[in-house]
């Protein structure tokens, strides 16, 4: 009888890799319920053979199962969801067909807190880079928000115009920005209209207090 790749896998066995590159076509093999070896490494923290199925074997690190959940959504250490994220580029933003993402589906389960909380700070440094945007801009859409000042780039770290010399940070705006990045509904329209107004409001207060002090002119 054949090997059974997943208990291999479950098993860690020594005799998968091998199994895989006589077969190769087996490594991206999902079962009945979409279930394949690549969530079966990360939810068994086998980091290894993690990392060889998408970086030798080419699996997609964000294949989905039945639920529409990836391998991210069954680790159940950091050091499995580090790999995923940080070295195979696993999308942290991917969502199942409950429309949970893998944080919010692990911390209300609650049992791997460690993990949500490692995937939660990693959507706060990862939210103000939005999904389409470049370098930390904000794209613009139809709302009746005004756009971004050119030149203005925003993160969670910083927020200078890039000819700006002075990188000292407003730790009040990063609170706020860092505040409204773990909202729900951050990356809707909604929340993306909330980011850009408090980036106007910044702006315009920066400028209010610039007048001010600016000496006047005889």
């Amino acid at each position: 009888m054949p090997a059974n790749p997943f208990l291999l896998a479950a098993d860690n066995s020594p005799a998968l890799l091998p199994l895989l590159r006589e077969n190769p076509q087996l490594a991206a093999q999902q079962d009945e319920h979409g279930y394949s070896l690549i969530h079966a490494a990360a939810s068994y923290n086998h980091l290894e053979l993690l990392r060889a199925l998408v970086q030798e074997f080419k699996v997609d690190v964000n294949l989905r199962d039945e639920d529409d959940e990836t391998a991210l959504f069954v680790v159940e250490t950091v050091e499995a969801a580090k790999v995923l994220l940080e070295e195979l580029g696993a999308d942290l933003m991917v969502k199942g067909s409950d429309g949970y993402s893998a944080r919010q589906k692990i911390a209300e389960e609650g049992d791997f807190p460690e993990v949500a909380e490692y995937l939660r700070l990693k959507e706060a440094e990862q939210a103000p880079r939005l999904s389409n945007g470049v370098n930390g801009e904000i794209p613009q859409d139809e709302n009746n928000i005004p756009p971004l000042p050119e030149g203005l780039n925003i993160s969670v770290s910083t927020m200078n115009p890039t000819e700006d010399v002075d990188n000292e940070v407003d730790s009040e705006f990063r609170r706020r920005i860092e505040e409204l990045a773990q909202r729900e509904d951050f990356h809707s329209e909604e929340g993306q209209a909330a980011l850009r107004q408090l980036v106007q409001d910044a702006i315009a207060e920066e400028n209010f207090a610039d007048r001010n002090v600016r000496p006047r002119q005889s």
